[in-house]
């Protein structure tokens, strides 16, 4: 199978303004890359890349006074298999975790363990360890949250996801992603394409997505609260401890951005949602 995926985001800045972008497919997808996706500016800018502290491809740019456009549309050669499912994968105990493994059972900006540990412990203490855990958390987190997109906050943390019980994606991944690390599971969060190939209409518009892996019998595995269940054509874009380490763009100015279309289509099938 193949895929289509891209995006243009259009800003107007009142000034030059630095910008850093994580839009990049990650490269542990690069060999399946059929044709780049290569950053775009319009006006033309230089665009220089980096690799941050967890891998992810990222580009710096100074966008000038105005509009500018930043675009990318690349083919992906998937296998068009759903997300793998291993109900055998045990948790690990903590001492036996690798040490670069270790960061990602820590409190961080959207994660509060400090406050929902209790929460954890009184919710999955009797669960099984291992995949059933982290399944019966991303089943608790799926119903406890209501997905309306129309409430999208960014600055709302795991906390208040589990108190509000209303957000997107980001929202159920980050809740998803604190529970897990309460209960001595390394979770990361995850940005990236995610298509509506397999799934039954009405599609959903087009967006960027978050979920997150974790980290069992020595092994990252993929998990969707938001969806909770095995999805095909899922690119990844970037990883992190939370949304913070992964933004798709931070501007060091005033800006407002005026158009955002993200698209994800299997080739030779009907184009899916209209973008949004």
């Amino acid at each position: 199978m193949q895929i289509r995926v891209g995006y243009e985001l259009i800003y107007d800045c009142v000034q030059p303004t630095p910008m850093m972008l994580l839009l990049n497919v990650h490269h542990s997808r690069v060999a399946d890359l059929v044709a780049p996706d290569h950053v775009t500016t319009e006006p033309a800018v230089a665009v220089h890349g980096y690799r941050d502290g967890f891998g992810n491809w990222c580009s710096r740019l100074v966008a000038p006074r105005g509009r500018i456009r930043i675009a990318s549309s690349a083919i992906v050669n998937d296998t068009g298999q759903p997300d793998p499912v291993v109900p055998s994968a045990p948790q690990l105990a903590v001492q036996d975790l690798p040490d670069d493994v270790l960061v990602f059972l820590l409190g961080s900006r959207y994660c509060e363990t400090d406050h929902l540990s209790e929460t954890a412990w009184r919710l999955f203490e009797h669960s099984p360890p291992g995949w059933g855990r982290v399944q019966a958390i991303c089943d608790f987190v799926h119903s406890h949250i209501r997905f309306d997109y129309m409430a999208a906050r960014p600055t709302r943390t795991a906390w208040e996801v589990y108190h509000e019980r209303v957000g997107v994606c980001r929202d159920f991944a980050h809740l998803a992603v604190a529970l897990c690390r309460c209960m001595n599971i390394p979770a990361r969060y995850c940005t990236g394409y995610l298509s509506d190939i397999g799934v039954p209409p009405p599609y959903s518009d087009m967006d960027f997505a978050g979920w997150f892996e974790a980290y069992l019998g020595g092994n990252w595995y993929t998990f969707d609260p938001r969806n909770n269940e095995p999805r095909i054509g899922r690119i990844l874009v970037g990883r992190g401890r939370d949304a913070v380490d992964v933004p798709l763009s931070n501007a060091f100015g005033l800006n407002t951005l005026t158009g955002f279309k993200v698209w994800t289509d299997e080739i030779g099938a009907a184009p899916l949602a209209a973008q949004g």
